[in-house]
């Protein structure tokens, strides 16, 4: 039951803005095209196992792994479906 001026369904509303925005992200972050042969960073060779399994992949394991500590997503509060956070 939703208080103030919030509708019922409004934190369900904000649940599912969050994890659209989530997987929105994530698939925007997907590689695209052909695959490199060799990693667009260090210009260490690809194995080729790794470019079946990821179209597009553009950069080698070690680099990959270091870009994804850089891109850690810190996740807020997506407020679009409550009218009570426009209030505070």
């Amino acid at each position: 039951m939703a208080g103030g001026f919030a509708k019922d369904g409004a934190v369900q509303d904000q649940i599912d803005a969050t994890i659209e925005d989530a997987v929105t992200h994530a698939r925007e972050q997907l590689p695209s095209g052909e695959s490199l042969k060799n990693c667009a960073e260090c210009g260490a060779g690809i194995p080729e196992a790794r470019q079946t399994a990821i179209p597009g992949v553009r950069l080698c394991i070690t680099c990959q792994a270091e870009q994804d500590k850089k891109n850690v997503a810190t996740s807020g509060i997506n407020r679009r479906g409550s009218k009570d956070s426009q209030l505070r």
